[in-house]
């Protein structure tokens, strides 16, 4: 299987952003995007009050072409075609239904709490040339996506704006920069896009993460890959009280669970908008104990948490229908994508270092 994560490469065979735009190559030959900015948006919060979800242009929007383009004939013929096509809008990329999600809670909050700043807001970060942001700025527009703050940096890594932007979440199609991002004690993650295009919820917002090394350490799956299962189950029993430490997204889990309680303190957990997933190799019997003990003593709630025992979790992926899957195994991503689901992968702990060898 080749996934594509925002780039040139294709999955099962056919462009993975392809997929997620369906007849968008047929419709865009005839559409043109009006140029004019709307008016009467909603201001975006302060950054220091904001969840900041800083999304790279490749997976927000489907760039397969123009990246082709770049990497094939160069940067002159890259931003020339731009340019002659700066009023013809970009299909969505794998990104764009979790950004519609997290658009969808911020219209609830400010239902409930009409002068809180405590909302989702959105960054574009790119290392684009200026000249693309027009075409940005219109397909933007022509989606009516609420994306004020734009970062883009010329061929230049974006990773050192990304404090600057109070970042709490960066998505994007270039391993290495997530990885750059990670080093910098930033949550992060590479997204690809699923293989087909499944319907998600347009009103609640569903994430999905992996146990070890992603919302918690790697220090279970040391135990694990050293000396076994069977070790594995026993080191947990000996240490079912002791808290596992943090894993690389944490923050992003705590910064959801801040605004889920917004919504219980009105009375409305059975119609949060948003809902969270634990989804992990581990069983329940054997190793389930610690992992929930552990997200207790932090004070965080999952709202579902399946132990599958080291079954596959794309099935399960399937039934639950996230806007985003956190794992820190490509096998895992593999699996969720080829069923539909929109996957990251998270480069973090022992599993990288295996993969490497």
């Amino acid at each position: 299987m080749n996934l594509s994560n925002g780039g040139i490469s294709t999955v099962g065979g056919q462009s993975g952003n392809g997929s997620m735009s369906g007849d968008w190559e047929e419709k865009k030959k005839t559409l043109e995007v009006k140029a004019s900015t709307p008016t009467r948006k909603p201001q975006p919060p302060k950054p220091e009050n904001a969840i900041t979800i800083a999304v790279s242009s490749r997976v927000l929007f489907n760039m397969e072409r123009e990246q082709q383009i770049y990497e094939r004939q160069g940067m002159e013929d890259y931003l020339k075609y731009q340019l002659e096509h700066e009023r013809q809008p970009f299909a969505p990329g794998p990104a764009f239904s979790f950004v519609k999600a997290l658009e969808a809670v911020n219209n609830r909050l400010r239902e409930i709490y009409p002068h809180s700043e405590e909302l989702f807001d959105v960054v574009l970060v790119t290392n684009n040339h200026a000249y693309v942001g027009l075409r940005l700025i219109n397909t933007i527009n022509h989606h009516d996506l609420l994306i004020e703050r734009f970062c883009m940096t010329g061929g230049n890594s974006p990773i050192g704006y990304l404090k600057a932007y109070h970042t709490n979440l960066y998505l994007s199609a270039d391993s290495t920069k997530v990885r750059e991002a990670l080093a910098e004690g930033i949550a992060a993650a590479t997204m690809f896009a699923p293989e087909k295009k499944k319907e998600v919820s347009e009103t609640q917002l569903r994430v999905a993460f992996d146990g070890d090394a992603v919302l918690f350490s790697d220090e279970s799956e040391r135990i694990f890959k050293a000396e076994g299962l069977e070790k594995f189950f026993e080191h947990e029993k000996a240490h079912e009280n002791k808290p596992l430490d943090h894993g690389p997204l944490k923050g992003f889990l705590e910064a959801l669970g801040k605004l889920q309680r917004k919504f219980f303190d009105k009375g409305l957990r059975m119609d949060c908008p948003i809902r969270t997933y634990l989804v992990t190799a581990r069983s329940a019997a054997s190793s389930g104990t610690r992992a929930l003990k552990t997200l207790r003593s932090w004070g965080l709630e999952i709202d579902e948490a399946l132990f599958l025992a080291g079954a596959p979790k794309g099935p399960m992926l399937e039934k639950i229908r996230p806007h985003i899957f956190f794992d820190d195994q490509m096998f895992h991503v593999e699996g969720a994508a080829e069923l539909g689901t929109v996957a990251c992968h998270v480069p973090y702990g022992v599993a990288q270092t295996q993969a490497k060898k």
